[in-house]
């Protein structure tokens, strides 16, 4: 089965959020998002490619999953690493310190473009007030150049070559 006939199915009322979300998602425009896809065994699930603008992440490219919950939108999704990524709102699994998707700060009416808008301006500023690595956090803040060393290596270690513009 064709990624068209997947979503042709997968897209029917009741749910056609999920066009909709997905359609917003891919028109608009987004440079540091490629590659939207949903998978094709769980609807639920979306796959990306981040591409950073800003140094230290700018030199390489990182998988995230968007994992609606089927309450959505009355829960939040849950955004996951599936690249590692130093950062310290990022921890070792993969998991993001994303307020947005909260559940204290989720809203009913928050789209995913608005989770994905929020996602790219974390990665870009880390945001060392709400860590889940307090070690990043700590180094990011007492010896910044430190920090951005170490994440322009650990970017170029693991993560994925930037695709061509």
């Amino acid at each position: 089965m064709t990624q068209t006939q997947i979503l042709c199915q997968a897209f029917r009322k009741p749910d056609m959020w999920k066009w909709r979300e997905l359609n917003r998602i891919k028109t608009s425009g987004f440079r540091c998002l490629r590659d939207v896809e949903v998978d094709v065994n769980n609807v639920l699930l979306w796959k990306g490619l981040l591409v950073p603008d800003d140094p230290p992440y700018n030199k390489g490219a990182f998988r995230i999953e968007i994992s609606f919950p089927s309450e959505y939108p009355l829960k939040p999704p849950k955004v996951t690493f599936k690249t590692p990524i130093y950062h310290p709102n990022v921890d070792e699994k993969g998991q993001v310190c994303l307020p947005i998707v909260s559940n204290e700060n989720w809203r009913p009416s928050t789209k995913a473009d608005q989770v994905i808008a929020e996602l790219i301006v974390l990665v870009n500023k880390p945001d060392p007030d709400h860590p889940l690595r307090a070690d990043l956090a700590d180094e990011f803040i007492q010896d910044h150049e430190r920090f951005l060393s170490k994440a322009e290596e650990q970017t170029s270690k693991f993560s994925e070559k930037r695709p061509c513009e």
